[in-house]
């Protein structure tokens, strides 16, 4: 049985139009997958703590010198890892929030680059530990940003994706949704028909 990891990013949950496209994306897949599960994790629902002192000296502690404490935030971050272990596939929701990812997918990242254990430093260069799932990110944004210089996004999406081991990334955009109700039902509707050949592919 099949696994996708939905990851839901947006500050407005289910009314956030990069939700909306994760939605799509899942409605989509579950036709093609009647049995497969769909495991979400709603980051505006449940956010994860963003890394602190704390939380990031519990990652360097060793286990047999973690206290419960530090086990306790050991365990979580493992158990954000172990979806995506046991995923087959990821749908990732990406709004932009001032040129930016927004803060609760920083958190949720830094709770899953871990050092020997989603990553590994070797003589050649750092390694990625996680499986080569494919990712498709749904990037919902109110003005017109892919191949500007002000889209901070993608490069930095691939890059610490690929850091993880999760090298294949395809992005579906939705832009100018901000920019008039003409172009705004344009634009998700040209995303959902990407969405649509690219679960059909």
């Amino acid at each position: 049985m099949k696994t996708l990891l939905q990851i839901k990013s947006s500050l407005n949950g289910d009314d956030g139009q990069s939700s909306y496209l994760s939605n799509q994306f899942v409605q989509r897949w579950k036709a093609q997958h009647p049995d497969g599960q769909v495991v979400v994790r709603d980051l505006a629902a449940n956010p994860v703590p963003h890394l602190d002192g704390e939380r990031f000296n519990a990652f360097l502690t060793p286990a047999d010198k973690r206290s419960a404490q530090e086990q306790k935030i050991v365990d979580y971050s493992d158990e954000l890892i172990a979806e995506i272990k046991s995923a087959d596939v990821i749908a990732l929701g990406l709004p932009m929030y001032n040129f930016g990812i927004p803060s609760t997918l920083k958190a949720y990242f830094d709770h899953i680059a871990r050092s020997g254990v989603t990553f590994r430093y070797t003589a050649e260069g750092p390694e990625g530990l996680l499986p080569n799932i494919p990712v498709y990110i749904l990037a919902a944004r109110g003005g017109i940003y892919q191949g500007t210089q002000a889209d901070s996004q993608t490069g930095y999406m691939q890059t610490f994706l690929a850091f993880l081991g999760l090298k294949n990334t395809q992005f579906i955009y939705a832009e100018g949704l901000a920019m008039g109700e003409e172009g705004k039902d344009s634009a998700l509707n040209q995303a959902v028909a990407t969405i649509k050949d690219s679960v059909a592919a």
